[in-house]
């Protein structure tokens, strides 16, 4: 926790908004999506899929591959406590929307679906978009797709895999995916593992999407690494998440955002 409140502080010293950004790429995407404040139906939605989820009372057994838990001591778990405490927040569900619906991605993929709440923002920003989620856990699996499902969510599929063996099983050379958003594995080894093995997947408008890359000092050494890859040319560190582009035009350029 000392961590996080030490690196949040350094995030808040060094973070800008869009008046200091001089990247019409970046600055349109941060005026018109990120600080868009006006009221969308679809929020209602995402509330109303997140309010279903805390009201079930109901335990699953989890089973837990990636860094672990900061909040749970079981794996007995409660899902109106997974989606309280583990699930994407409402601010960070809307956000998500708007980048979906601003980008407009065609395919889209997922890795770690948990309740589906982050899910259900990807699928809504763009209807007609092919969205896959990896989840290792059957048990939270099926409590998503129940929730998809009641949602009248028609695309999505769901997937019960290990991330890495679902990565290494899949033709990744044939497939291109335009957004991905990573909230899975929360260690520096897993996570590079998936950058290297899903960069073949890029196009020159791909948007990846890195969750909690300062949930440890390990995962800032991640986030670090990534930046400086030959093929990132813009990223941008919102704390919660770190966004990459891949925009051959631009030039390599990293900004630290208030979102």
């Amino acid at each position: 926790m000392l961590f996080q409140i030490i690196s949040y502080l350094k995030f808040l010293w060094n973070s800008k908004n869009e008046h200091a950004v001089h990247s019409p790429f970046v600055f349109s995407l941060l005026t018109k999506c990120f600080y868009d404040k006006k009221a969308k139906p679809e929020y209602t939605v995402l509330k109303n899929y997140r309010k279903s989820l805390l009201e079930n009372k109901s335990f699953i057994e989890v089973t837990d591959f990636g860094a672990g838990s900061k909040v749970f001591k079981s794996n007995r778990r409660q899902i109106s406590k997974i989606a309280q405490t583990a699930g994407i927040s409402v601010k960070r569900a809307e956000l998500l929307f708007r980048v979906t619906s601003y980008f407009q991605p065609q395919t889209i993929l997922e890795i770690g679906t948990s309740l589906g709440l982050a899910t259900s923002a990807l699928a809504l920003g763009n209807p007609k978009a092919k969205v896959k989620t990896i989840e290792g856990c059957p048990n939270t699996t099926a409590i998503a797709e129940s929730q998809l499902n009641q949602f009248d969510y028609k695309n999505v599929e769901n997937i019960i895999s290990e991330f890495e063996s679902f990565l290494i099983s899949e033709n990744l050379n044939s497939k291109i995916y335009d957004l991905i958003y990573f909230d899975g594995n929360h260690s520096k080894k897993a996570t590079l593992a998936y950058f290297e093995l899903l960069l073949s997947t890029t196009n020159n408008d791909s948007v990846w999407i890195f969750d909690d890359i300062h949930w440890s000092k390990e995962m800032e050494e991640t986030w670090e690494i990534i930046k400086n890859h030959p093929k990132v040319k813009v990223t941008i560190d919102t704390f919660q998440w770190g966004f990459v582009f891949f925009r051959r035009e631009q030039e390599k350029e990293h900004f630290i955002i208030r979102a």
